[in-house]
């Protein structure tokens, strides 16, 4: 379908290593004068699932700063768009959890918030896998939970997991565990 939207005018309000934040003039699809704010990441997001094979995966439980609460996830982060997504699933798993895997699997790809955001994110499947230091950022205090996947699914279910990329990822990799495609 041919973009309906015409840009005008762009002005960078804010920009850090990690967003810009940008004000557009633009006309509307109905032929209208309007106004558009679009949040550009500089970095593909990137969630991973990982699995063993007696079925438990692990979450990454912190306290998330924009909402002011803690927050059990998937270990997930961002890749730099230079590097493959694949490498950086490896390096988050690694320096969230401290572990590594033999076997990976993209198991989809979503855009996050595309009402105000252009973030693009990559759920990965991580199974055979072993095990050693975590090395998290210094801006993260995680702490690590190892629970059964059904759990997960529950904790989705029941409102524990609240954070958009792991219900998705979570969810999505539940289908596709019944699918036998994971």
């Amino acid at each position: 379908m041919e973009n309906p939207w015409k840009t005008l005018n762009v002005n960078e309000v804010y920009d850090n290593p990690w967003i810009k934040v940008t004000h557009r003039e633009v006309i509307t699809p109905a032929g209208t004068p309007g106004i558009y704010g679009l949040v550009h990441f500089k970095n593909i997001a990137i969630a991973i699932v990982p699995i063993d094979d007696d079925g438990y995966t692990w979450l990454v439980g912190q306290y998330r700063y924009t909402i002011g609460k803690y927050s059990w996830e998937v270990p997930e982060g961002g890749g730099r768009h230079d590097i493959s997504p694949l490498e950086s699933a490896q390096r988050e798993l690694q320096e969230e959890t401290g572990m590594t895997a033999a076997t990976w699997i993209e198991a989809g790809e979503l855009h996050l918030s595309n009402s105000v955001t252009d973030e693009r994110g990559l759920i990965f499947v991580a199974k055979d896998l072993s095990f050693g230091e975590a090395n998290p950022e210094e801006t993260e205090l995680l702490e690590i939970r190892k629970v059964h996947f059904s759990e997960a699914v529950e904790m989705v279910l029941n409102g524990e997991i609240t954070d958009a990329f792991a219900v998705i990822s979570i969810l999505k990799v539940k289908l596709l565990m019944e699918r036998g495609l994971v």
